[in-house]
């Protein structure tokens, strides 16, 4: 993680599924810079606490309180956001990252491992932009606080651009990601507001521990980054920090792969 130096201070920040792995980095790591945070949880309450707890009792951290919400629903967002402002006053930054996999051959998929996925992963995050640009639109600017009205960074994929056999619900729902991203971008930076994407490779987190937590496994993933290395949770959290403050203003409608090379396509390496 970058060392913090308060680019965030007097601001707040939601950030979905910040309960564990990604998401819980993330939230950390925007605290550290002074921003007070929603750790937003849907089962996980207990991993939501511990990250709230971290941050509280880090030095210098903004805020942090918890509130569950599935968002997949738009009631359960519109709740969350209403929360958020009651708390803190308005939302300044906006980081989507709940996500989840299902994984079937595509000619065994349930057509509810489809939609669980799309709900989560695409639907979600376009609730959570919608509210947040209404607040943004409601509050206006606060040239104290940042140049930008208002800051949305959806946590994507490498497969918003790489394909994944067995998991095309998952793939779909990144790649859909990125043109909601860029349409937002599209249409909302005129009034200054900038929003980006995160898109992190092969990362260790809990919920692929199973991959990686052999020597074998290992192996076979680090096949496929360049750079020797899996990523880790803190990589897109110092990114998520820097993106989000005034230090990345010009950067808008663009994706930000946090992959250690996994999209430059390694097999290639000797001619394919």
């Amino acid at each position: 993680m970058q060392k913090p130096n308060k680019r965030l201070e007097n601001q707040t920040c939601v950030v979905t599924g910040s309960s564990s792995g990604i998401g819980a980095a993330i939230a950390k790591a925007v605290a550290a810079e002074g921003a007070n945070v929603v750790v937003n949880y849907h089962t996980n309450k207990e991993g939501a606490e511990e990250v709230a707890h971290a941050i509280s009792n880090s030095k210098n951290s903004g805020k942090a309180i918890i509130i569950k919400c599935d968002v997949s629903k738009e009631n359960e967002v519109d709740t969350l956001f209403k929360k958020t402002i009651s708390e803190f006053g308005t939302v300044d930054i906006c980081i989507p990252n709940a996500g989840l996999q299902k994984d079937y051959p595509l000619h065994k998929m349930p057509l509810k491992a489809w939609q669980q996925v799309i709900d989560v992963n695409l639907t979600g995050q376009f609730l959570c932009a919608k509210a947040a640009i209404n607040e943004f639109l409601r509050r206006g600017m606060r040239p104290d606080v940042s140049k930008s009205l208002g800051k949305i960074i959806h946590v994507s994929s490498v497969h918003e651009i790489i394909p994944w056999a067995g998991h095309a619900n998952y793939a779909a729902s990144k790649g859909a990601l990125k043109m909601l991203m860029e349409s937002i971008c599209q249409g909302y930076a005129p009034k200054k507001v900038r929003c980006n994407s995160i898109a992190p490779g092969a990362t260790k987190t809990a919920i692929n521990k199973e991959v990686w937590n052999t020597k074998e496994g290992l192996e076979n993933i680090l096949k496929l980054v360049p750079y020797d290395r899996m990523g880790i949770p803190e990589d897109m959290g110092s990114v998520a920090a820097w993106l989000a403050s005034d230090e990345a203003e010009y950067i808008n409608g663009t994706t930000i792969f946090v992959d250690g090379g996994m999209t430059c396509y390694p097999g290639f390496t000797e001619n394919g």
